[in-house]
């Protein structure tokens, strides 16, 4: 068995080095959020590792809707779920036909609106939210979730859609050939030659729109105001009105609103590095 190098050892104690406080960084957060959620009211500050009387009944309040800030709880939780789920589908439509046409139809002047959409992102999203806000309101669209959606969609579309074609770029071209020899139409060579070798990247960009609308909170404010319209991190921003805010509440809510993006990720991580950097490197 070969003994590591002298190299190798000072290389992995580098990476341990940044590695671990990069990891306690990310991670003290998420606990403490927990300890929140685990602790009565009264010991929420008490500043200890563990609480003295660790408690679920904070979930239970949650579950329950026994809380003024809480009583529209289920419905915000599947206004965050539809939202996101509607996102991510649409992206995925509209970034995965104009990768297509893009990078295997050749379409004319379709790189120059590729180029032109991922201009949009030279300005900053939270500058677009009050136009955007004046063109809900134009269109009728405002406290309605297409609003939320559209402006989700918008945003997503331009980098989901450069990612999609410098994926699709990689895709041998003798493939489209060859199915057109066979008498494939355009739709047939969608379908079933370009949609199958694009999985992992349709996945991961799936994943990132979805995830986008999921934590989205400024465009989620300004566009809906109904209690039962609004999405759960709006919710979320209303626990801070009160004089006397129930931060345990609040953390428990915030923390069962996490584990849904945490699964997601869990599940296709494996798809996310690898279908997020396709296209970045040439073979």
């Amino acid at each position: 068995m070969k003994l590591p190098s002298l190299r190798d050892v000072a290389t992995e104690a580098r990476l341990l080095l940044i590695g671990i406080p990069v990891f306690l960084w990310t991670m003290i957060p998420i606990y403490h959020m927990f300890l929140f959620a685990i602790s009565p009211k009264e010991d929420a500050f008490s500043g200890k590792l563990w609480p003295d009387h660790p408690t679920l009944h904070n979930f239970e309040i949650v579950f329950k809707q026994q809380h003024y800030f809480l009583r529209d709880f289920y419905a915000q939780f599947w206004n965050s779920l539809v939202i996101a789920a509607t996102v991510g589908v649409l992206t995925l439509i509209i970034a995965t036909a104009a990768a297509f046409s893009i990078s295997r139809l050749k379409v004319p002047g379709g790189r120059l609106v590729m180029n032109l959409a991922l201009f949009t992102y030279f300005i900053p999203a939270a500058f677009l939210a009050v136009p955007m806000y004046r063109t809900m309101g134009n269109y009728g669209l405002l406290n309605n979730h297409w609003s939320l959606i559209l402006a989700m969609v918008t945003i997503a579309s331009p980098y989901a859609i450069w990612v999609l074609k410098q994926a699709s770029d990689k895709l041998p071209v003798e493939l489209d050939e060859a199915a057109v020899m066979d008498g494939a139409t355009t739709l047939q060579i969608f379908r079933l030659v370009y949609l199958p070798l694009m999985m992992p990247s349709l996945v991961a960009i799936g994943t990132y729109a979805v995830l986008l609308a999921w934590n989205e909170y400024l465009y989620a404010f300004l566009l809906l105001s109904n209690d039962r319209e609004i999405t759960l991190p709006v919710a979320l921003g209303n626990f801070l009105a009160a004089d006397d805010s129930p931060w345990e509440l609040l953390m428990t809510t915030g923390f069962i609103y996490a584990l849904p993006p945490a699964a997601i990720y869990y599940a296709f991580r494996r798809y996310m590095v690898g279908g997020l950097t396709a296209g970045a490197v040439k073979s």
